[in-house]
């Protein structure tokens, strides 16, 4: 069994070629650059993460994990956009770089790229697989939208975010891992238990990346630290502050969220400290890594096959980028 990183370095090797014809240049060019700026690339290495737990790894797991890192990309491509974002992983986003209409067709392109990878899969688990590749698709764009709804919603309960995260990024890890499963060879029962894992680490995941946004170093985290509180956006953290704040934090908060002062960051992230959200927000992810083990307790395999996706989870968690 490969571990983790020795998967993500075999299947970097495999990835880090070029994935679009030469022309347009215009339109490959951008792609070809968005693709090689890296990035950790956890969702196609937990596909073979959810292969390797039942059996040794097809090669359609490497197939299927291409699909599932450029549809990733193509959903980063847009969400720079409608985000206003001027970096990713260190780097200009595509509109920042070429332009608005340019970095469209990018994501559009890694999209129809994702599909033409998927239609060279045995026949056999196809159907099956793209099914639960459309349906994640689908959801991860509902989940976008609701993050842009909820933007402009004065009032957002935590459950109404965990929901929307659940679909914006959730849904995208557990489906990796499903989807690795079904090429394993997996039961039903262990395919759905490895979805919710992958879920309930998804939920994590979102609560680690809402609090680097906030408490991260710049340098380390790839992308502009505060840019979430730039931009009102109904993070964890936000929704815990609006629940347990008193009325003169809440009247605080109010004039800092109507307002783009230069120092709009450092204040809210003081009324943050005041209301103990460092502490909240690794107790709340430390629930939702206790449920995600439990479904992994239950799966019906050895131990050992686990402990790569223990690892990785482990990881994920404690990350600081």
């Amino acid at each position: 069994m490969l571990s983790f990183q020795e998967l993500s370095t075999e299947f970097n090797k495999q990835f880090d070629t070029q994935h679009f014809p030469a022309t347009p240049n215009t339109l490959y060019a951008p792609g070809e650059y968005f693709l090689t700026i890296g990035g950790k690339r956890i969702r196609p290495v937990m596909c073979l993460l959810g292969n390797e737990l039942f059996a040794n790894i097809h090669p359609d797991a490497y197939v299927v994990a291409r699909a599932i890192e450029l549809f990733h990309n193509f959903t980063l491509v847009h969400d720079d956009m409608m985000d206003e974002a001027s970096l990713r992983r260190g780097m200009p986003t595509v509109h920042t770089k070429y332009d608005a209409n340019t970095a469209l067709l990018v994501g559009d392109v890694m999209l129809i790229r994702a599909y033409e990878f998927l239609q060279n899969i045995q026949p056999s688990y196809l159907p099956k697989i793209l099914k639960i590749f459309n349906r994640t698709a689908r959801e991860v764009c509902e989940g976008q939208q609701l993050d842009m709804d909820y933007a402009k919603m004065k009032s957002v309960s935590l459950e109404q975010y965990i929901h929307m995260i659940t679909l914006k990024t959730s849904v995208l890890l557990a489906a990796s891992l499903e989807i690795g499963s079904i090429i394993g060879g997996a039961s039903e029962n262990n395919c759905n238990l490895l979805y919710e894992f992958g879920k309930k680490i998804g939920i994590a995941f979102q609560i680690q990346d809402d609090y680097l946004d906030a408490y991260g170093d710049a340098a380390s985290f790839g992308k502009e630290v505060g840019g979430d509180i730039k931009q009102n956006k109904k993070t964890f953290l936000l929704l815990h502050v609006m629940a347990v704040a008193d009325e003169s934090q809440l009247k605080a908060l109010d004039v800092l969220l109507e307002n783009n002062d230069a120092d709009k960051v450092e204040k809210v992230l003081a009324i943050y400290n005041e209301c103990g959200v460092p502490a909240w927000a690794n107790n709340l992810k430390a629930k939702y890594m206790e449920e995600a083990f439990a479904h992994l307790e239950e799966i019906a395999v050895v131990s050992n096959r686990k402990k790569p996706l223990i690892d990785l989870a482990n990881y994920l968690m404690n990350r600081n980028k």
